[in-house]
C-alpha cells in the first residue's frame, strides 16, 4: 500500500520533544509530530477552592484543551471554549488519571492546560504525549508515561498516525488510542467509523509498537533534562 506521503504502514510522522519550555509552569512540554505542535503546562499541586469541591481522600485533575485560531490549516478556530475542546479535555483527562498518584494530594488540584500553536492532524494525540511529560516534569507521582497515536484504516489497510490528507479519505476509519508502554495497558480508545474486529486487532497492534517507540524519546528527553542533577 502507497500513502499519500510515502510513509510505511507502521511508521509515524517525524517526531520532536522537549521539556521545561514554560519557565513559570511547575512543569512544561513540547511534543511534535508532523506538523501538529502541543505544548503542555502544568500548575500544582495546589490547594483547590471553592472548598466545596475539595476531596479529603485525593487530589483532582483539572484538564483544559485549546486549540489557537491560527493553528490551523482551514477555516480560523473560534476563540474560546467549544463542545469538541471539552469533550477531547475530558478524554486526556480521563487517559492520564489512571496513572497519576492523586491520592497524594488530598484537597488539592492539578491544573493541566494544552495549547496548540500549530495543528495538522491527531491533536487529542499529541496533546497527552506532551502532558503525560509536563506531568512528569511537574515531579508528580506517575506509574508510567502515558503515549498516544491515532490508528486506523486508510483505503482499507491498518495504518499508523494517520495524516490530514488521509483522515479526509472517504471510507477512513480513525482510532485514537493511548498506551501505557510498560505495562501494555491500553488507557483511551475511540472509534470513528466501521471496523472489521481482526483490522482493529492489527491496527491496535501496530499503534502500541509505535507507543513504544514514542516512549522512548519521552523517557530520552527526561533523562536529558535531569542528567547530572
Amino acid at each position: 500500500m502507497s500513502r499519500p506521503d510515502k510513509r510505511k504502514v507502521d511508521e509515524t510522522r517525524p517526531i520532536e520533544a522537549k521539556v521545561g519550555v514554560i519557565k513559570r509552569a511547575d512543569g512544561s512540554a513540547m511534543f511534535k509530530i508532523g506538523n501538529t505542535v502541543a505544548y503542555a503546562a502544568v500548575y500544582g499541586p495546589r490547594s483547590l477552592h471553592p472548598r466545596f469541591l475539595q476531596n479529603p481522600e485525593k487530589g483532582i485533575l483539572r484538564c483544559n484543551y485549546n486549540m489557537m485560531p491560527f493553528s490551523g490549516s482551514g477555516d480560523r478556530i473560534r476563540p474560546g471554549g467549544s463542545r469538541r475542546s471539552k469533550e477531547i479535555a475530558l478524554v486526556t483527562k480521563n487517559a492520564l488519571t489512571p496513572i497519576i498518584g492523586l491520592n497524594e494530594f488530598p484537597n488539592a488540584v492539578v491544573d493541566l492546560y494544552i495549547e496548540f500553536p500549530q495543528t495538522d492532524a491527531g491533536t487529542r494525540c499529541a496533546g497527552i504525549c506532551a502532558a503525560s511529560m509536563a506531568l512528569a516534569d511537574a515531579g508528580i507521582p506517575m506509574k508510567e508515561m502515558v503515549s498516544s497515536i491515532a490508528v486506523g484504516l486508510v483505503n482499507g489497510k491498518p495504518v499508523v498516525d494517520l495524516s490530514k490528507e488521509e483522515e479526509d479519505i472517504e471510507g477512513t476509519v480513525d482510532v485514537p488510542i493511548a498506551v501505557l508502554p510498560n505495562s501494555g495497558k491500553v488507557s483511551l480508545m475511540q472509534l470513528d467509523g466501521e471496523i472489521k474486529k481482526e483490522e482493529l486487532k492489527k491496527a491496535v497492534e501496530m499503534g502500541i509498537g509505535a507507543c513504544k517507540k514514542i516512549n522512548e524519546v519521552q523517557k530520552k528527553i527526561l533523562k536529558d533534562r535531569y542528567k547530572g542533577e
